[in-house]
């Protein structure tokens, strides 16, 4: 089992997968039916002045992910993440879900890469 990254607007539900969006606002366009999400893990990703701050700007990302690095090691919320994720991934696969339109530069990259870090297993390379 692995956990993976995947833009939501283009991402299909697959059999056995646990789907996690990692945005702090709702993807537009998006129902709830459509998403098929088992958790929405707000609480993961970057805060409101850190995101409006990036706004998305690839001029400003390698800044944007030392903050939102830095942000997950002081977030409480961050160990129990990774402990969910680690039970999970022992009966299924994973799918985290990000609305960004640059699929390279956003949150989702430095979240999966922090959890790379954290526990190897998780990943599928």
């Amino acid at each position: 089992m692995s956990v993976t990254i995947e833009r939501i607007y283009g991402s299909t539900v697959k059999e056995n997968t646990y789907r996690i969006l990692i945005d702090r606002l709702w993807p537009r366009g998006i129902s709830k039916e459509k998403a098929q999400l088992n958790l929405w893990a707000k609480e993961i990703a970057p805060t409101n002045e850190l995101r409006k701050w990036f706004g998305h700007d690839p001029a400003k990302f390698a800044e944007f992910k030392q903050r939102y690095l830095a942000e997950l090691v002081a977030n409480p919320q961050t160990a129990e993440f990774i402990d969910l994720l680690q039970k999970q991934n022992q009966k299924s696969d994973i799918v985290l879900l990000y609305g960004a339109k640059d699929q390279q530069d956003n949150q989702a990259q430095v979240l999966i890469s922090y959890l790379a870090e954290q526990d190897q297993s998780l990943i599928e390379m």
